[in-house]
């Protein structure tokens, strides 16, 4: 178990030595600080499930829930699920004698890497559906740079200047 001392230490963790090799992975640091802060929500249960190379699908257990006292919001690569019941459904005149359904507010927040796009999102049997997907533009897609191409242009460019 780690006492406070510890736990402080590893919140001021200094994370700029990765950096020194690294071009363009301010956010990384951002990332981090924001892992360390949150606590891991533990309701309403959910997967996050990968199929394939490219398609996500995060599947929230809401049972007891309408699909209208769901909303699903994204910001800023922010994904987050909130479920509000509806106060006016409950029946005081109802005495449970077991409770298991859970059926209380819940904000869940998730955040995307920068080429994931949310395709679509459905409701059925108490799950709800969110489909995800990477599309990767192609300018950001792997390719092959050419050694000496600079060189070859320039040649070319200095010589249509002295032909004209």
């Amino acid at each position: 178990m780690l006492n406070d001392q510890e736990v402080l230490s590893m919140s001021s963790v200094s994370l700029s030595p990765l950096f020194r090799r690294s071009i363009g992975f301010d956010r990384l640091n951002d990332l981090f600080d924001y892992a360390m802060q949150s606590e891991t929500p533990n309701y309403p249960p959910y997967n996050i499930e990968k199929d394939g190379e490219n398609n996500y699908r995060i599947l929230i257990a809401s049972a007891g829930f309408d699909q209208d006292e769901l909303r699903i919001h994204l910001e800023n690569q922010v994904l987050t699920i909130s479920g509000q019941p509806d106060s006016e459904q409950v029946d005081k005149n109802i005495e449970y004698l077991h409770k298991g359904i859970a059926r209380r507010a819940f904000k869940l927040s998730l955040r995307l890497d920068e080429h994931i796009e949310v395709q679509q999102a459905d409701y059925e049997n108490g799950l709800l559906k969110i489909e995800l997907q990477r599309i990767i533009p192609e300018e950001k897609m792997p390719r092959q740079i050419p050694i000496g191409q600079s060189k070859s242009i320039k040649n070319i460019e200095s010589s249509k200047i002295v032909n004209s």
